[in-house]
């Protein structure tokens, strides 16, 4: 997808950060080696902040003409093709024998050329995000509760720039003081009510009709599968 159009994007930081350097940071973030940042300026300020360390946020436009953008949140892919992107990029623990085959199968299935983007927006693999995807991966809950759970306490929505020319087209704008007195309860309290709803949300499971991981596997669903939609 090619657009055209400037968009003002923030990301959350213990450092005021005006020129990102690309190739610079950790590998086995989400989707791998890119800037990580969000449209939203209150989830930035919350993701600065650590508890009684405070932060920035740091304010960026980004000209996105000619840059290709993968969203994985836009109806065209499933949960699992951003499931088969983070365990490519994160470290699971795949320790029971259905875990270990689902992760090789996804992998083999689902996974998508996400390093071919200039810029990648999907879920951010939190720790109560990352949790309900392991407890798919070891076919504790359905692919439905794993799609209902990814939108519990509005966690977030990534904008991640991950091509040379993404860089080169964003601009520092500002950085704005954050204090953790504020925002660190707000981040706390957000992850806090996504994992409560979660446990209400495990007990709700209907399994006639509920697709969990080993069904997949079994029926050897692929990522076309009208099924999984």
């Amino acid at each position: 997808m090619v657009i055209d159009m400037k968009i003002t994007i923030y990301h959350g930081s213990n450092y005021i950060i005006d020129k990102p350097i690309y190739g610079y940071g950790k590998s086995y973030n989400d989707y791998g080696l890119g800037f990580y940042c969000t449209k939203s300026i209150d989830l930035a300020k919350e993701w600065s902040t650590s508890l009684n360390i405070d932060g920035y946020a740091n304010k960026y436009e980004i000209d996105t003409t000619n840059l290709t953008i993968l969203n994985l949140n836009d109806g065209n892919y499933t949960i699992l093709n951003w499931l088969a992107i983070l365990l490519k990029n994160r470290e699971f623990d795949t320790i029971t024998p259905i875990a270990i085959e689902a992760k090789d199968y996804l992998l083999n299935n689902f996974l998508i050329d996400y390093e071919a983007y200039d810029i990648i927006i999907g879920y951010r693999a939190d720790d109560s995000y990352f949790s309900f995807a392991n407890d798919f991966l070891n076919n504790s809950i359905s692919l439905k509760q794993l799609n209902k759970a990814m939108h519990l306490g509005k966690l977030g929505e990534q904008f991640v720039l991950k091509s040379k020319k993404a860089f080169d087209n964003l601009k520092f704008i500002s950085s704005e003081k954050v204090s953790s007195s504020i925002w660190y309860p707000l981040k706390s309290n957000r992850s806090t009510k996504a994992r409560i709803d979660y446990f209400k949300l495990r007990g709700q499971s209907n399994f006639e009709d509920d697709i969990y991981i080993l069904d997949i596997l079994r029926k050897g669903m692929k990522n076309n599968d009208p099924r999984l939609r």
